[in-house]
């Protein structure tokens, strides 16, 4: 489905309102309960990058903004490396409501949210999609035709692909997810170094 560029306002806030109403899931249940929001993603409509991390954390659903906490700041750090400024790349997730204690998200909560990223890519329409972490890009890979080319992350990292999207050819750089720096903090470099293939 390709999207028509003119309302992209009224699409990305009609996805909203599904996540927000989508009952079936116990994320949302436990969202609910704790009285905390979806995130759903915040930037440029027209960004010619876009970021998709795994699953917003605590500091993410208390604002319903993603990546607001220390993995945020990492993010923002590597992207003034490259002379990025935040408001003009759009940042979202796969998982739109946070796994609780910060785990994992389960494949069937991937399963559940993926159809609202896959409508997020096709209304942004990026030249460049950027998975950070394992969960993304594994899931990217194989919904864009890319499943022969995955390996883990330690492998790929900083390699760009070719991926097919229903406005086009899109470039797919898979990268570390921020949070890495903050466990290891030689790995910053790693990031940064990684960061330097968005330059375009």
């Amino acid at each position: 489905m390709v999207v028509k560029n003119d309302n992209r306002i009224e699409l990305l806030r009609k996805i909203k309102d599904e996540v927000v109403g989508l009952k079936e899931s116990f994320l949302c249940q436990e969202r609910i309960k704790n009285g905390v929001f979806p995130v759903l993603g915040e930037g440029n409509h027209y960004a010619e990058i876009m970021f998709i991390g795994e699953a917003p954390g605590k500091n993410e659903v208390a604002t319903g903004r993603p990546f607001c906490g220390a993995s945020g700041r990492v993010l923002d750090e590597l992207l003034a490396h490259i002379s990025l400024d935040r408001k003009n790349v759009y940042v979202t997730n796969i998982v739109k409501d946070r796994p609780p204690l910060n785990r994992d998200p389960r494949q069937e909560e991937i399963d559940l949210y993926a159809s609202f990223l896959d409508r997020q890519i096709s209304v942004i329409q990026p030249k460049v999609i950027v998975a950070l972490g394992r969960f993304s890009m594994e899931y990217l890979m194989k919904r864009f035709g890319l499943k022969n080319e995955l390996d883990s992350i330690g492998k790929i990292h900083g390699r760009k692909f070719e991926m097919k999207t229903d406005y086009g050819t899109a470039k797919f750089i898979p990268l570390y997810h921020p949070a890495v720096a903050l466990y290891n903090a030689k790995e910053k470099d790693t990031l940064k170094k990684d960061f330097e293939v968005l330059i375009i």
